[in-house]
């Protein structure tokens, strides 16, 4: 697997907690998307891990595209 499977093709909205350790998938497999269940491991994929600096929403990311992981960039509206 060279490419992360699209996972959906809006962004997710999450509610982060100031503090709180997160792990953005960036494969695609995960089933708790848009955050890592461990179903890289057989790719050469992995999390991008981050504290969340305040408590606020942010949208996530969920077709793999963004230039901004884990944010949403918008890159989802020009997929095929």
């Amino acid at each position: 697997m060279t490419e992360a499977v699209i996972a959906a093709r809006a962004p997710i909205g999450i509610d982060l907690e100031e503090g709180k350790n997160y792990a953005w998938c960036s494969c695609g497999l995960s089933a708790k998307q848009p955050f890592c269940d461990g179903s890289h491991n057989d790719t050469t994929f992995t999390p991008l891990k981050f504290a969340a600096q305040s408590s606020e929403k942010k949208f996530f990311c969920a077709c793999k595209q963004s230039k901004n992981p884990p944010y949403c960039d918008g890159a989802h509206k020009s997929l095929s």
